[in-house]
């Protein structure tokens, strides 16, 4: 018997697609370019619509897909995607690190690369394809609810840890049999939000998005990130999913990329029902795929609009192939007409939360731990200490006494934050993860504090119920409405439990912050103030006079009462995952040392907003009439344990060409009788610009490790050629003149070592380079 050409693995894969594109119906191309919900219908989508891909599929559906697919007429092997944003987010058992947010707080990609890699191991193990995910938007309006979703504010830091997280996913390549598809999205500019609004227009020039917004995602591009997924939003009254623009000129065009575009939730269908820019659905779908879109993501109506579009003559045969042969591309070069990667019992008992992973995990959480403010109460006593060997000398404890109180020092679910278990998305997860494999704050003290110490605890105050929207439990489209937050009163028996626990205690520990309810799609909020009975709570622990350590357990940055920011100690721990509550009592009790540092900044009031770091110059005084323009916690801040000095900055070359190094060095000195982990952090502020600039930008960071009372020199190395802007005809260049290197422990001026150099004028009038946007608008 002939084997089919499509089926012959020994045939090059140019020609498998073409052989299979030749058998395939119409109905068959148009099925294969949609993405099903598997909690439907998944015998309709399969069967009727040929679906190409599923996604939200719970263990048993994933084989049941399976089961229909080898019931079609050419047994196209489907893609299963889900949104492993964080580790394996809907699978019990899994791994589940802290949020992006979180991670990027260790301002570590090698780390990142880690979590990313053993996340491929675990979900590739349980016949899963495609993690939607990185996330690369940037954090600029605090009220947005996909904060935590975000690696933070900076443009350069996020590409540095998206390219990472794509390594990790993709592996050796997709004959990899634990490479897993990357996402780059929400392309692009999706986080540009009008007041926090959740996929609201985006008001952003070209100009702008080239500065950077476009900068992470060509980077991921190059890294070779096989998908990108389109915004919800539209820019100048376009629906990014027909951007011509961004899609074809600048990603396909310019970039080169040659990787699938999937559009988000239902883009295809919002055109119509939502932003009002198509018809109907024969011409929403006709334009997603002449704008080059290949995959749309649960719009079933595209289904028979496509088929519509193509009678109409709206949309042809041929561009339907340009799609559907990227879609096959991906299936064949993942073999997976040879091998579907369905569940695989024996990889899923020796690979899911493996002991290496459990240990990945906590020291990942450790890494994401900020220390904001300390006053020398932390580390509590009983921790710690070092000799001038750098050896752990445990301190005399004591039968120290402390009170742990807040809703969260013991809410397993609300830890691992959104995109996880019990978060919302699926529902074959109604009580999240097992509980035994988390640790909260209250487990970690309780395991970790010296055996003669007393922990107490008292929840002390609720955050939230929910009601209904009045307009009613789900949107037109059918997916569920978010239901609508009330914020908890104060409870005065709570409030006393906690006070009386607070008086009888060595130190009061208050664990606060948000809850998966105010977290996510659709769950931008107003305000940024701590939610329900938590401020009261607060002060009144305050209030005791005992010693009060904040712990901000929160999917994103808050505005902080005098309570907090004020407090003996703060620390912030953005959704730590499993291992969270461990790391948390590690740090407060000293057995590890403070590492995190802020990808992104704390508004003192949501008034200021926004408030991120590389802010552009010119603007009428520093401040406001009625507050201070600087944040509250500034990007890149976060303390050590120890005490760290900055001396003898300098460069070793003034005066350099287009083509050189800037090259600098700094001398940094632990001060203190503890170990330290310092980010060296460097920036770049050009002088003089031919048009409106940020006043400096991350450039370059470095790592470094010191022993008690040791210094170490530590070298910079930047190419010129880095220190571009985008100029007012939308070509990105470096500008000859002056510029000044700034190098600290933080973004805030008062923290930075200040060096000059000079670049000058080339042969050709200025360096033209091809990253980022080298073309004109």
């Amino acid at each position: 018997m002939t084997t089919l050409a499509y089926l012959d693995p020994t045939l090059p894969v140019g020609e498998r697609i073409a052989d299979l594109l030749a058998r395939m119906t119409i109905e068959e191309k148009i099925g294969q370019m949609l993405q099903l919900d598997a909690r439907e219908d998944l015998e309709d989508e399969v069967v009727r619509m040929h679906a190409g891909s599923i996604l939200h599929a719970s263990p048993e559906k994933v084989l049941r897909a399976r089961e229909l697919t080898l019931q079609t007429r050419l047994g196209i092997p489907l893609l299963v995607g889900e949104d492993c944003i964080h580790g394996h987010s809907f699978w019990e058992g899994a791994t589940i690190f802290p949020t992006q947010l979180g991670m990027a707080s260790s301002w570590d990609p090698e780390l990142v690369e880690r979590v990313a890699r053993a996340t491929a191991v675990e979900v590739s193990a349980t016949g899963i394809h495609w993690t939607f995910s990185p996330v690369l938007c940037i954090a600029r309006d605090l009220r947005w609810g996909r904060i935590d979703e975000t690696f933070g504010e900076d443009p350069f830091l996020i590409g540095e840890l998206a390219s990472a997280m794509v390594r990790g996913y993709q592996g050796e390549g997709l004959d990899d049999p634990t490479a897993i598809l990357a996402t780059a999205k929400h392309f692009a500019g999706y986080s540009e939000t009008q007041g926090g609004r959740d996929a609201s227009e985006a008001d952003i020039s070209r100009r702008k998005l080239r500065s950077w917004f476009l900068p992470p995602f060509e980077r991921v591009a190059r890294e070779g990130c096989r998908t990108f997924m389109i915004g919800y939003q539209s820019t100048d009254g376009v629906p990014i999913t027909v951007n011509d623009w961004l899609l074809n000129d600048v990603l396909r065009g310019e970039w080169g990329y040659t990787g699938t575009l999937i559009t988000d939730w239902d883009n295809v269908g919002r055109m119509v029902w939502e932003q009002r820019v198509q018809p109907d659905y024969a011409h929403a779908s006709a334009a997603a795929v002449r704008a080059g879109n290949d995959m749309v993501m649960t719009t079933p109506g595209f289904f028979q609009g496509a088929l519509d579009a193509v009678e109409r003559g709206l949309l042809t045969e041929t561009e339907l192939d340009r799609a559907v042969s990227r879609i096959l591309l991906l299936k064949f070069e993942f073999g997976l007409f040879e091998d579907p990667r369905l569940p695989d019992a024996a990889r899923i008992r020796e690979q899911i939360a493996t002991t290496e992973h459990i240990r990945l995990n906590v020291e990942v959480a450790r890494r994401s731990l900020v220390l904001l403010r300390n006053d020398g109460v932390l580390p509590l006593a009983g921790g710690l200490t070092a000799d001038a060997a750098g050896r752990a000398l445990p301190l005399p404890t004591g039968g120290r006494r402390v009170a742990l109180i807040g809703p969260l020092a013991d809410d397993a679910q609300t830890q691992l934050g959104d995109w996880a278990g019990s978060s919302g998305q699926v529902d074959w997860l109604p009580d999240g993860h097992p509980r035994e494999m988390i640790s909260t704050v209250l487990d970690g003290l309780r395991a970790h504090a010296p055996s003669d110490w007393t922990i107490e605890h008292a929840r002390g105050a609720d955050i939230l119920t929910l009601v209904e929207d009045p307009a009613g439990a789900f949107f037109p489209d059918g997916q569920p409405r978010p239901q609508i937050v009330v914020p908890s009163p104060a409870d005065h028996a709570l409030l006393a439990e906690a006070v009386e626990a607070a008086e009888r205690a060595d130190y009061a520990v208050v664990v606060v912050g948000d809850r998966i309810e105010l977290v996510g799609e659709g769950r931008s909020t107003a305000t940024l103030e701590l939610v329900g009975a938590q401020l009261a709570l607060l002060e009144a622990v305050a209030a005791t006079g005992t010693p009060l350590i904040v712990v901000l357990l929160a999917s994103k940055p808050h505005v902080l009462p005098a309570t907090v920011t004020d407090a003996a100690a703060l620390v912030w721990a953005a959704s730590p995952g499993m291992r969270g509550g461990q790391a948390i009592a590690e740090l407060l009790l000293g057995l590890i040392e403070p590492s995190g540092r802020l990808p992104i900044s704390f508004a003192r009031h949501a008034g200021q907003l926004p408030i991120f770091y590389n802010q552009i110059r010119g603007q009428h005084g520093d401040r406001y009439a009625d507050l201070t323009q600087s944040p509250a916690f500034a990007f890149g801040e976060g303390l050590s344990y120890s005490g760290v000095e900055y001396s003898g900055a300098r460069i070793l070359d003034a005066d350099l060409q287009m083509s050189d190094v800037v090259r600098a060095e700094v001398v940094v000195r632990n001060t203190g009788d503890r170990p330290v982990h310092e980010v060296v952090q460097v920036y770049v502020r050009d002088s003089v610009t031919s048009v409106s600039w940020a006043d400096k930008e991350l450039k370059a960071y470095r790592h470094v490790d010191l022993l008690p009372g040791d210094a170490a020199t530590v070298e910079i190395t930047l190419p010129v050629a880095e220190c571009t802007i985008v100029d007012a005809a939308g070509m990105r260049a470096v500008e000859p003149g002056d510029f000044e290197l700034l190098i600290g422990s933080s973004s805030r001026d008062e923290d930075l070592h200040i060096v000059r150099f000079h670049v000058a004028e080339d042969s050709r009038e200025r360096a033209q380079l091809s990253t980022s946007g080298a073309r004109r608008l």
